[in-house]
């Protein structure tokens, strides 16, 4: 017989009635039913129930076992009786008598995380006992997710005719939006290579190399502040780039790829097909979002005519300012004052002074519809009436306005959509919904007003250099993210590939050539010995898994996260260096007043 098992925990059904086996695994839970011990013995494949009464030579041994013990049994397999057999799993129509058991792993004290039952554990103490917390049910299926998600991708990639390859680990520093992890040279004393962000430059020079469809599942690094939706050091991607293709082609190539995982993986839920093209402006406009959750059908419009030397004087002298405008979220469904109130204050939880609003509803005197709330009264009947014909809206319905710059109070706008949507159970939310956002602007000004890159530096300007010639706040790139269910799933570009189109690019942005060529050097050479046109785009694995396993926390797909501060309380990372290595690397740290 093997040495620890002959069978996994989920393997014997009644067919293996009257056998000799041996399994092995964790003790889920001990029940005592007077003078019979029952254990569900627990693996990485399933469960199994064992037993030993009295009689059994096993029976003091087994009386010491406790949860989470790990240990073998040596036993015969009997059918259960009709009444005591268990459909909720493969092995629930037996169970083993044990003859023999071995402790081979016994817990010290106290479990600090109990693995049996559903209870909700502090995310430090979950996330300091990571080995303990993955042997519980949900964490370790969304990690067996996690995994199956990968092997489908990487299978997908191939048989779309991608060529896997593998990119540098330590490299040099390059700008992709976050702060780089730094890594001292012991042999260069003062210099530092740098963590990739991701493989940007190496698979663009994979594609100057002759290679024409690449890809990799990545690891990346950025120095970021964590979210509920992002790593706060290290995630992985599936990243593509492709030679001689426009942006429709790689649409056409990643589309299959992630439509297939979510049908694959998506638990039953309706996977949508049509992934309509959204440019950046008009996601702004109507959902407040470049990730909208498209499940939900609210979109907003612009209502300023209908305020514009209205009685409202607070959206009235708002638009007498350049760059201002009024826009509405309609609400259907929403027309009662007790919810609009509700939602007023939810505006003033996020910083700005209020949301207005108005309802309709039928009039007390039976004479018809009529709208209610401060706003309907300052703009009059008939203003209120063009308002909800544009909107469309009727009885026991409500907008809701926000007035002012638009990057003022867009997200707020944003946010109150998804609010209403759910609040108001408008939202399906039994599927994925994905769309294309595309038309992002190449630059944006920054805090000081400075003009500087609003995405990926490498992308190709729509227009080319004559774009480049005019006001750069105009310039759109071609870059395009991919949205699904208000996350970003995917982000990429057509690469800028002509070398006198990129220095322009950087020039705006208060790079000069030399610059660029200190900090891009490898990258404008190669473009100096024949470049193709090329694009691609890069997709967050962590992320997809988050969707599939409707899970709302990132960290409840990753085997080992960091902590909300970028702390692995497991390991004891990060960690003060010793002197001897701080003086190998030629480095000293200097304590911050």
């Amino acid at each position: 017989m093997h040495a620890y098992r002959s069978h996994t925990c989920a393997d014997l059904t009644a067919a293996n009635a009257g056998e000799t086996v041996r399994l092995a695994g964790w003790v889920h839970r001990v029940r005592d039913h007077g003078g019979v011990l029952f254990i569900d013995l627990r693996d990485h494949y399933g469960m199994t129930q064992v037993l030993c009464d009295g009689d059994s030579d096993a029976f003091k041994a087994m009386e010491s076992v406790r949860s989470e013990w790990v240990i073998r049994i040596d036993g015969t397999v009997k059918r259960r009786d009709e009444s005591l057999i268990n459909p909720k799993i493969p092995t629930g129509e037996i169970e083993v008598y044990v003859r023999e058991i071995e402790v081979l792993g016994a817990v010290e004290g106290e479990l600090p995380l109990p693995v049996f039952g559903d209870q909700d554990y502090p995310e430090e103490t979950r996330l300091a006992y990571r080995f303990l917390d993955l042997r519980r049910e949900s964490l370790h299926h969304n990690i067996m997710l996690r995994s199956n998600v990968v092997r489908s991708l990487r299978n997908r990639m191939w048989d779309s005719g991608f060529t896997e390859f593998q990119t540098p680990i330590i490299t040099a520093s390059s700008p992709e939006g976050a702060r780089d992890f730094l890594v001292p040279s012991r042999l260069h004393p003062g210099k530092f290579y740098a963590l990739p962000q991701a493989p940007q430059q190496f698979k663009q020079l994979i594609m100057v190399g002759g290679f024409d469809k690449y890809f990799q599942i990545a690891p990346c690094f950025r120095d970021e502040d964590p979210r509920a939706d992002r790593s706060p050091t290290d995630f992985y991607q599936l990243d593509l780039e492709m030679s001689f293709v426009e942006q429709e082609d790689i649409f056409a190539a990643i589309q299959p790829v992630i439509q297939g995982l979510f049908e694959e993986f998506g638990g039953g839920r309706r996977v949508d097909s049509d992934w309509p093209r959204i440019p950046y402006a008009e996601a702004l406009l109507k959902y407040g979002s470049d990730k909208p959750d498209l499940r939900n059908p609210i979109e907003m419009q612009v209502v300023s005519e209908h305020f514009a030397g209205s009685g409202f004087a607070i959206f009235a002298k708002l638009l007498e300012q350049d760059g201002t405008e009024i826009r509405a979220i309609p609400a259907p469904t929403g027309g009662s004052r007790k919810f609009c109130d509700r939602m007023n204050k939810f505006a003033q939880e996020q910083g700005l002074p209020g949301m207005g609003y108005i309802f309709w509803r039928e009039a007390e005197d039976g004479s018809g519809m009529e709208a209610a709330g401060p706003l309907a009264k300052n703009i009059g009947p008939e203003r209120t009436e063009a308002i909800r014909q544009q909107l469309g809206l009727g009885v026991g319905d409500a907008a809701f306005f926000l007035g002012g710059k638009p990057e003022s109070f867009e997200a707020v706008a944003g946010r109150a959509r998804n609010v209403i949507g759910d609040e108001l159970g408008l939202a399906d939310k039994d599927q994925f919904k994905f769309a294309w956002i595309v038309d992002f602007p190449m630059y944006e000004k920054d805090d000081e007003g400075k003009v500087d890159f609003s995405h990926n530096p490498f992308s190709m300007p729509q227009g080319g250099m004559e774009a480049l010639s005019g006001d750069p706040l105009d310039v759109l790139g071609y870059q395009y993210d991919l949205a699904c269910n208000g996350y970003e799933l995917v982000s990429g570009a057509i690469r800028n590939h002509k070398l006198e189109i990129m220095y322009k690019a950087f020039e705006i942005a208060g790079y000069p050539a030399s610059e660029v060529e200190k900090r891009f050097g490898g990258m404008v050479k190669a473009f100096k010995y024949g470049a193709p046109p090329h694009g691609g785009c890069a997709a967050g694995i962590d992320r997809i898994v988050m969707l599939l396993a409707d899970e709302a926390n990132i960290r409840e797909v990753i085997m080992f996260p960091m902590n909300q501060r970028a702390e692995d309380l497991m390991m004891g990372a990060p960690s003060e260096p010793t002197n001897e290595q701080l003086r190998e690397l030629s480095l000293r740290v200097i304590p911050q007043d």
